[in-house]
C-alpha cells in the first residue's frame, strides 16, 4: 500500500481533485503525466479497498449468519464492527 494514502475517503477525494486538474487541460505532458500516474494509483487503492468491503458483505451475508472472515481476505479483527 501507498503509505502517502490516508484512507478511502482521502483517496477519493485526492482523485477527483486530480481528475478536475487534467479535464482543464492547462498543465505541461510531465505534470500531466505525473498527476495521472497517482491517479491509476489512487484508483487501484480504492478498488482493492472495494473489493475488500464487498467480499465482508458476502461473507455476512451467507446464509444470514455473520462468521469470521477468512484471514486470506486481509481484514484485521479490529476493522469489523
Amino acid at each position: 500500500m501507498d503509505p502517502t494514502i490516508k484512507d478511502f475517503e482521502a483517496a477519493i477525494a485526492e482523485l477527483e481533485g486530480i481528475v478536475k486538474k487534467l479535464e482543464e487541460g492547462d498543465l505541461p505532458l510531465e505534470t500531466s503525466l505525473a498527476l495521472y500516474e497517482r491517479g491509476v494509483t489512487l484508483s487501484r487503492y480504492c478498488h482493492e479497498r472495494l473489493e475488500a468491503a464487498e467480499r465482508r458483505i458476502d461473507v455476512l451475508n451467507e446464509r444470514g449468519e455473520a462468521r469470521p472472515a477468512s484471514p486470506a481476505l486481509g481484514l484485521d479483527r479490529d476493522d469489523e464492527a
